[in-house]
C-alpha cells in the first residue's frame, strides 16, 4: 500500500519475492548461485521459521496507519476465503500441519491499486482497490485462491532456500527494504546495469514459474470451492487494464509475473476442459461492497464529491446492481463529508430499489446504522440491528451495536452484548478489533481487570508484544492494589500466563537480530 511502509509494500505484490531474492543476490557478502531449488522442495526454512518471518513483517503492517479494520469488508473477505481453505485441504494442497501452524490472516489496506500479495507464514494482504474493481465474487475469489496457493506451495520458503544462513529477522528487513526498489524504478534499473542482470533474471524466471504454479493450483482450488473459474480470466483482464502499459512497460528484467496475455490464454485453455457455468447478472451485494471499498480507499474531498454525483444513481440505463453500488457510494461519501442530510436522502433512494435480496437488505441496514451512529441516534442503531430471532448478532452488527451502547447511558442490552463479545473472541482469539471493543465495554461496567487483560489481548493479536506487556503489567498492578471480585482470580492467572508469553516473544525477536 502507498504511504510509509504499508502501501508501497502492498504495491510490490507477488513481485516482492523476485525483488527480494534479487537484492539478496546483489549482496557481495553471500555466495551467489544460479542453481535454484526444484518446485517440489522447500527444505531451507522450517514451518516455524517461516511463521516467525511472517510475524515480523505482519507486525510492521499492523502498525501502519493504512492498515484497515472494517467489519463489513472483513466479513466479505472471510466469506470468500473459507471455502477456498476447505477446498485446498480437501485436495491435499493444504496439509493439516500447515493449516495448524500458519497464521491464515488476511490484512486489508487502503490502497487504490488493483493488487494482493502473500507473505511468509500464511499472511495475505488485499488492497481495497482490488475489491473496488472486481465484477463478481468469483473474480475476487480467484485472486485469493492464487495467493493461497503461493502459501500452500511454500513459494516464499523455496525462494529463500539459497539464503538459509540468514536469520528471519534479516530476511524480513530485506523484504521491507525491497519497498525502496518498488518506489524508485530508476534505482532498480541502476542495480541491473551494475552487473547483476544475469543473477537477477535467473531469480525472476523462477518467480515466473511460481506464478504459473499458483495459477494452476489456484484454478483447481477455485473450481473445487464452488466458484466459477471464469473469474480467473475476468480478473486477469482487469489486471491487464490496470497495468496502464500492459505488457510493453519499462524495465522488463523486473517482470516477476508471466505476461498477463499468456496467463489469460492459459486460463482460457483450462476453461475449455470444464463445463461452462451459467453467467449471472450483476450482484447488488457485490456492487455495494465494491462501492464501500472504493470510497474507503480514497478519502480525498474531490473524489468523495464525485461519488456523490455519480450519474448511475438516476440513469435509466444503469442496472439495478449499478444503481445500488452508486447509491451506496454516494451515501458513504456524504457521510465522510459530514453531510448527514444528504447521506439520509441517498440512503432512502437506496432503500427504494426493488426486490433486494436478504443479504442486500442486510448491507443497506448496516449502512443505515452507520449513518445513524454518525448522527448520534444511538437508540435507532440498536433498533436497526437488534436480533429478531434471539440469536447472537453477526460480527458487523455486534461491533456497531457495542459502539452505540458505549455512547449511551446504562442500558439493559449492555450485559448481553458484552457476553456476545466474549463469545466472539473465544471463537476468534486473534480478533483485535473485537478485543478492543470488549475492553471498552468492560471498562464502562467497572470491570477494570478484565478490561486491561482485553487490551493486552488486542495488542497480542496485532503482534505488538511490547504493547501487550505494558497492558498485562498494568493488569497485574491493578490486581495487586485492589480487592479482587468473583472471577478476578481467574483473570489474574490468565494475565500472568499471557505476560510470560509476550515476554518470551520479545526475547525470541531480540535473539534473531
Amino acid at each position: 500500500m502507498k504511504t510509509k511502509t504499508f502501501k508501497p509494500f502492498f504495491r510490490t505484490s507477488n513481485g516482492l519475492l523476485a525483488v527480494l531474492v534479487g537484492m539478496l543476490c546483489m549482496q557481495p557478502a553471500w555466495t551467489q548461485t544460479n542453481t535454484l531449488p526444484s518446485l517440489g522442495n522447500s527444505e531451507g526454512i522450517s514451518l516455524g521459521g517461516e511463521r516467525q518471518l511472517g510475524d515480523r513483517i505482519a507486525r510492521e503492517l499492523y502498525r501502519d496507519p493504512d492498515y484497515l479494520e472494517d467489519p463489513v469488508l472483513d466479513e466479505y473477505i472471510q466469506r470468500l476465503w473459507a471455502p477456498l481453505v476447505k477446498a485446498a485441504a480437501a485436495r491435499g494442497e493444504l496439509s493439516p500441519e500447515l493449516q495448524e501452524r500458519f497464521a491464515w490472516r488476511i490484512l486489508l489496506g487502503r490502497d487504490r491499486s488493483v493488487n494482493a500479495f502473500a507473505l511468509p507464514g500464511g499472511y495475505l494482504g488485499v488492497h481495497l482497490g482490488l475489491i473496488a474493481v472486481v465484477g463478481s465474487n468469483d473474480e475476487l475469489a480467484s485472486v485469493l485462491a492464487h495467493e493461497l496457493s503461493h502459501v500452500t506451495q511454500r513459494h516464499i520458503a523455496r525462494a529463500i532456500d539459497e539464503q538459509s544462513k540468514m536469520t528471519p529477522w534479516v530476511i524480513g528487513s530485506m523484504i521491507l527494504g525491497a519497498i525502496a526498489v518498488s518506489k524508485n524504478p530508476q534505482a532498480a534499473q541502476g542495480l541491473i546495469v551494475g552487473g547483476q542482470a544475469a543473477a537477477l533474471q535467473s531469480q525472476l524466471s523462477y518467480s515466473r514459474d511460481m506464478e504459473r504454479e499458483a495459477d494452476r493450483v489456484g484454478f483447481g482450488v477455485l473450481s473445487d470451492a464452488g466458484y466459477d473459474p471464469q473469474g480467473f480470466v475476468g480478473m486477469f483482464n482487469k489486471l491487464q487494464q490496470s497495468a496502464g502499459v500492459n505488457d510493453n512497460g519499462a524495465y522488463p528484467y523486473l517482470r516477476s509475473h508471466p505476461l498477463t496475455t499468456e496467463r489469460i490464454a492459459d486460463m482460457q485453455a483450462r476453461l475449455q476442459l470444464k463445463a461452462p457455468n451459467a453467467r449471472t447478472q450483476g450482484d447488488m451485494v457485490q456492487a455495494m461492497l465494491a462501492a464501500r471499498a472504493k470510497v474507503m480507499s480514497n478519502q480525498d474531498v474531490e473524489a468523495l464529491k464525485a461519488w456523490t454525483q455519480d450519474s448511475k444513481t438516476t440513469s435509466e440505463q444503469a442496472t439495478l446492481a449499478q444503481k445500488a453500488g452508486a447509491l451506496y457510494a454516494a451515501t458513504l461519501a456524504h457521510l465522510q463529508l459530514r453531510n448527514g442530510a444528504a447521506a439520509e436522502r441517498a440512503l432512502q433512494s437506496l432503500r427504494a430499489l426493488t426486490t433486494p435480496s436478504p443479504e442486500a437488505k442486510r448491507l443497506i441496514n448496516l449502512l443505515h446504522a452507520e449513518v445513524a451512529l454518525r448522527q448520534e441516534r444511538f437508540e435507532l442503531v440498536l433498533h436497526l440491528l437488534e436480533s429478531t430471532n434471539g440469536q447472537a448478532l453477526q460480527r458487523p452488527e455486534l461491533l456497531t451495536t457495542a459502539e452505540a451502547l458505549l455512547r449511551l447511558p446504562p442500558h439493559p442490552a449492555r450485559s448481553a452484548i458484552t457476553q456476545q463479545l466474549r463469545q466472539q473472541v473465544t471463537q476468534a482469539p486473534n480478533d483485535a478489533q473485537t478485543w478492543n471493543t470488549l475492553a471498552s465495554m468492560l471498562a464502562l461496567q467497572g470491570q477494570a481487570l478484565p478490561s486491561l487483560r482485553a487490551e493486552g489481548e488486542a495488542q497480542m493479536a496485532r503482534l505488538d508484544w511490547p504493547g501487550a506487556v505494558d497492558r498485562f503489567r498494568a493488569a497485574q498492578d491493578w490486581a495487586r492494589n485492589n480487592r479482587l471480585q468473583a472471577g478476578d482470580h481467574i483473570e489474574a492467572s490468565i494475565v500472568d500466563s499471557r505476560l510470560r508469553q509476550a515476554q518470551a516473544q520479545i526475547r525470541a525477536m531480540q535473539a534473531e537480530r
